[in-house]
């Protein structure tokens, strides 16, 4: 069971990863619940302090995981979470050597992301009724999803201030950069639509700081449009694994295929990498 040493340990390097690195939140959850899981596994074997875990610690809690059948990908995920830890602790001088120095990921294949096909993707656009303020939302958010490949993340923290139907652009923000993608004229009309009437009507006079809000007024959450995205996605008769994730990869993939320059996408997705990118042009040949 983790102790109040791990613990300690691992809320100062969370806010160090918080304060210091701007990490995104999905991030230093990740981080956090993989360190929580390691401090209890050292517990349990008398190892109560990270600063006194050795390399032979770190490679019998890699054995254990592998023995309970845990993912390479996660695997290398709990290693990453580790060998982050250590590095801070050397730096903060709280060690004096790393023990994760050796640790040894085991590879990943990495496979090519599921994307729709451009008939899947305009019958999933078309599923929300039109005829209520629900619907119009949700046309609204699945259209701006795939039509701009913007996160998931950035749809459902949208403000008003960061569309601009007049010039056709909305503003996103991930660590404190922005970046502008332009929306097409039916995504404008759209957009127009929900915000003169059906996002009103969802408010039921309450205030929102987002654009989009549930049925109660209240801030739509990415487990809600997650959840609304399935179900348009069965209705549509798509049985792929549908995430917004996949409307990204879909919107990338697409735009590449109607012939938008790699690097506009680029731009448009906020990749640091062209690397990245130029994964949506080897899948579509």
């Amino acid at each position: 069971m983790i102790n109040a040493i791990q613990e300690n340990t691992i809320e100062e390097y969370i806010s160090y990863l918080h304060n210091e690195r701007g990490i995104s939140y999905n991030t230093e959850i990740s981080y956090e619940r993989d360190l929580k899981k390691a401090a209890d596994y050292f517990a349990e074997h008398e190892v109560c302090d990270f600063c006194e875990v050795t390399e032979n610690n770190l490679n019998s809690y890699l054995i254990y995981l592998e023995r309970s059948h845990k993912s390479a990908a996660t695997v290398s995920r709990n290693i990453a979470s580790l060998r982050s830890l250590f590095q801070y602790l050397l730096r903060s001088k709280q060690i004096t050597a790393d023990p994760s120095d050796n640790l040894k990921p085991p590879k990943v294949e990495k496979k090519a992301p599921e994307i729709l096909t451009v008939d899947e993707a305009d019958r999933l656009l078309a599923m929300p009724d039109r005829r209520t303020d629900k619907g119009i939302r949700d046309r609204t958010m699945l259209r701006l999803l795939y039509t701009t490949g913007m996160r998931v993340s950035e749809l459902v923290h949208l403000e008003m201030g960061d569309v601009n139907l007049e010039l056709g652009y909305i503003t996103c923000t991930e660590h404190g950069k922005k970046r502008r993608i332009p929306m097409d004229q039916g995504t404008r009309i759209v957009v127009e639509e929900y915000l003169d009437s059906a996002r009103a009507h969802l408010l039921r006079g309450k205030e929102c700081p987002y654009i989009f809000c549930n049925c109660s007024g209240a801030p739509m959450s990415r487990q809600g449009f997650w959840k609304l995205l399935k179900g348009y996605a069965a209705e549509a008769g798509i049985h792929k694994d549908i995430t917004p994730h996949t409307m990204r990869h879909s919107f990338a993939a697409h735009q590449l295929q109607k012939g938008m320059d790699i690097k506009t996408v680029q731009q448009m997705l906020g990749h640091a990498d062209i690397s990245t990118t130029q994964m949506y042009a080897r899948m579509i040949g």
